[in-house]
């Protein structure tokens, strides 16, 4: 019971004010762009059309049941309560502040693991802009760990500089997702119009045994997330809360139609059974370009996906480094985390922290494999760990292949990634239940839907995260992995949390005390 004191004597403590010297640079444009290139991810697509064409009625239900509540979460709790933090912020100021913490903490460790990722896709799509015969370069590990890294050192930095510089590789990232989605799309048109498609509507029906196409409907609403991106960055844009509802409607009504227009495209293009989770959409241009006698367009296309890859890493560095820069304000992390640039006023130090982790991961991602393979073979917890036979196949590229690796990365990144949706919409519901309710922007009654609809759809996301996809071999290893990495995760935030949360209320205290 002794944890319990620091968040009841918190009530005593004045809240962190909104986040000092931000600059607020993002317009509405800015943030429609930042909303399609958050949100619309042409990567995630493959994964989810390898299960047919069942997954376009997951994707309308998702729509309608997810990806619509969410936007008017984001609209009412950022007019409720504006300023930096978004999820975290929103969390705190619903449910207390462990809560709130827990919530950014899931949003950030999420994204140190998805912003490495993000920069081996970078590369291997790259490689294809460069022409015929550059192919292999993707296979290539100094080249791969070269560029990975010298492209995130180049993000921080542009973020560092600030977000007036920042948001143009979010915006032109953005116009990469739009132009490589309308050749995707357009492709697959053209190939329809003059050769038709083996697609039958038989292909969109239930399949008999549907246990693996339940893991697409978790990929799918971990697809739609991005529209709290921006509320992240809340002290960092112009007029909020004039700006930020107009954006959401527009950003989000074309993300949704791009994800649906590229995962028809990728089935009409390619056979279902021959799609790769990891190469599938330069897989279906090469295919469609082809056909059609236009195969030079597959590097300008790839040129316009990594500039949308570009993008992407730069939104999500940029938004979810926020989470750790309020967390040091409140000082529930190292409080030199909420440091703003004394030239540039960006939050400097949690940019290079988030930066410096996926470096490591980066790293990992080349060398820990065979880090991991002399523990187990060297230590005597690695024994102990084989003799019980708790070695996970997960954790070895070498054994699993590396669509089943990828696979469960992004299964456990789904459930971190949803944890702070729940919150978002049981926000919701707890201030459309509240006794001294007062309409900001939306009714009672469409906060009670909007809720509801959120966060069964939220649980239902999470939940069929744990079944696996098809290409995972290992049933065992694949829910050790699953439940291990989401309570490890969950441990980690109680323990920082924690740890630094028995400092705040002394340190709060202290500053508060005039010098005499």
């Amino acid at each position: 019971m002794q944890n319990e004191a620091p968040i009841a004597s918190a009530s005593v403590v004045p809240a962190v004010q909104a986040a000092p010297d931000l600059r607020r640079v993002l317009g509405r444009m800015d943030l429609v762009l930042l909303f399609v290139v958050a949100v619309f991810n042409l990567n995630v697509v493959p994964s989810i059309a390898a299960n047919g064409g069942v997954t376009v009625w997951l994707w309308l239900i998702s729509l309608l049941l997810f990806f619509w509540p969410q936007g008017i979460a984001v609209i009412e709790l950022a007019h409720r309560y504006p300023g930096e933090g978004g999820v975290y912020l929103w969390a705190k100021e619903v449910f207390g502040d462990f809560h709130g913490f827990l919530s950014g903490w899931c949003y950030w460790t999420n994204n140190m693991m998805y912003v490495p990722t993000v920069m081996l896709y970078f590369v291997g799509v790259s490689v294809f802009a460069l022409g015929s015969g550059h192919e292999a370069l993707g296979d290539n590990k100094t080249f791969a760990l070269t560029a990975s890294l010298l492209l995130l050192i180049v993000l921080v930095v542009l973020n560092i500089v600030g977000l007036g510089v920042g948001k143009w590789i979010n915006n032109f990232g953005a116009i990469g997702t739009g132009i490589a989605a309308a050749v995707l799309i357009g492709l697959g048109i053209v190939v329809w119009l003059r050769f038709g498609t083996t697609v039958t509507w038989a292909d969109f029906r239930v399949p008999p045994n549907p246990k693996f196409v339940l893991n697409s409907f978790g990929v799918i609403c971990f697809g739609l997330v991005g529209l709290e991106l921006a509320s992240v960055m809340g002290d960092e844009i112009e007029n909020p809360q004039k700006t930020l509802p107009g954006a959401v409607a527009w950003g989000g009504v074309l993300s949704g139609l791009l994800y649906l227009g590229a995962t028809l495209t990728l089935l009409l293009a390619i056979n279902k059974s021959d799609i790769n989770v990891l190469q599938g959409i330069v897989q279906a241009v090469g295919h469609m370009a082809g056909r059609v006698g236009v195969a030079w367009i597959v590097a300008p296309f790839a040129l316009m996906l990594s500039l949308s890859i570009a993008g992407i890493a730069s939104a999500w560095l940029g938004g979810s480094a926020r989470i750790p820069f309020v967390a040091g304000l409140d000082s529930y992390m190292p409080s030199w985390l909420g440091k703003v640039h004394p030239r540039y006023h960006t939050p400097y130090a949690a940019l290079i922290v988030h930066a410096a982790v996926s470096m490591v991961l980066v790293v990992l991602n080349f060398s820990g494999w065979w880090i991991w393979n002399k523990f187990i073979e060297l230590s005597f917890v690695g024994h102990v760990l084989q003799a019980f036979g708790f070695v996970a196949s997960s954790l070895s590229a070498s054994e699993t292949g590396v669509q089943e690796t990828f696979q469960k990365l992004l299964s456990l990144a789904v459930v971190l990634q949803l944890i702070p949706f729940l919150y978002m919409f049981g926000g919701l519901l707890k201030i459309a239940f509240g006794n001294s309710f007062v309409k900001a922007v939306y009714s009672r009654t469409t906060l009670i839907l909007s809720g509801v609809s959120g966060l069964v759809t939220t649980i239902l996301g999470i939940a069929l995260a744990f079944f696996p996809a098809q290409q995972v071999t290992s049933l065992r290893s694949y829910e050790v992995w699953m439940f291990g990495g989401t309570l490890f995760f969950i441990g980690l935030a109680a323990f920082f949390f924690f740890v630094y949360g028995r400092r705040k209320t002394p340190r709060k205290l202290a500053e508060a005390v005039p010098v005499l």
